[in-house]
């Protein structure tokens, strides 16, 4: 008991530096209407859902019959699937997401880790379990893992384009990826590979500045990444849009192919538009089954 109060006391600690983080996200979760039935589905369990007419594949027993007696047709109960599911986060900590084309636009970063935070909130408080990709956080119920989550994804990462971490994807799980993915494209392809040979499907956010998608520059440009470390100066930057717009537009598309084959699904936001839309796709496409 000491332990897990010391574990809870040194949680606390850390996330107390992060109100901005954790209150944002808790005001996101709070604007995204779920619907009456929220991730309900039907599965084992003991709860009521919903009546539907009965097909041939239905067992007698599993009829009732007090409801069908009053109609013609013959329904089934079904129940509420009540086994939490496991749900793990890698969200890009590189360089590259700390990018921000006007000071009235948020950097990718911190709509990245809103969007996971927000979206880990709406998960636990509808029974699921959640953590982060590797090791240091595996998949848990309950608000303290919430604080542990808030604290991981304030963490940053040295080189310009962070790799996905895979390991800790449970078999038959579900998994998400925030990043710009704007880094070399072959560790995302090795990384969704181990995940699908292991039953595990979730969703790819792609992160932009909605400078990153327009190329609005001209005349003589220097590109610099966050880091310093690459650098290339233009003095005709408008010679390279069509050029720069193909390539983004065919790594999109192979984004999409890559989710398709993979059982995965593929969104990109902009972080000039609001999150919400993101959030609730996000959360929609880990209910849709596997």
């Amino acid at each position: 008991m000491n332990d897990a109060l010391a574990l809870r006391a040194a949680a606390e600690q850390q996330a107390s530096a992060l109100p901005p983080l954790l209150a944002a996200a808790e005001h996101l979760a709070s604007t995204v209407i779920l619907g009456d039935h929220g991730r309900r589905r039907a599965g084992t369990g003991d709860t009521f859902w919903q009546y539907r007419p009965a097909q041939s594949t239905d067992h007698a027993r599993s009829i009732d019959w007090r409801r069908s007696a009053r109609s013609d047709a013959s329904f089934v109960q079904d129940k509420e699937w009540q086994i939490a599911q496991s749900v793990v986060f890698w969200v890009d900590r590189g360089a590259s997401m700390r990018f921000a084309s006007s000071e009235n636009i948020p950097e990718k970063a911190t709509v990245a880790r809103l969007l996971a935070l927000a979206c880990t909130i709406l998960l636990i408080r509808g029974g699921e379990r959640v953590g982060m990709t590797g090791s240091d956080l595996p998949p848990r119920r309950g608000t303290l893992q919430i604080a542990q989550m808030a604290s991981l994804l304030s963490q940053d990462d040295e080189a310009d384009y962070a790799l996905p971490e895979a390991r800790g994807m449970l078999p038959h799980s579900r998994a998400v990826f925030v990043s710009d993915f704007m880094g070399d494209m072959a560790p995302i392809e090795a990384a969704l590979t181990s995940a699908a040979d292991r039953g595990v499907r979730g969703a790819l956010v792609q992160i932009l500045d909605p400078q990153e998608e327009a190329f609005p520059f001209d005349g003589r440009t220097i590109f610099e990444s966050m880091t310093g470390a690459l650098r290339h100066e233009t003095l005709k930057a408008g010679d390279l849009r069509n050029r720069y717009l193909d390539r983004l537009a065919a790594r999109k598309d192979h984004l999409t192919q890559l989710a398709r084959t993979t059982g995965w699904q593929f969104s990109t936001h902009h972080t000039n538009a609001p999150a919400t839309q993101a959030l609730l796709w996000l959360y929609q496409s880990l209910a849709k089954p596997a």
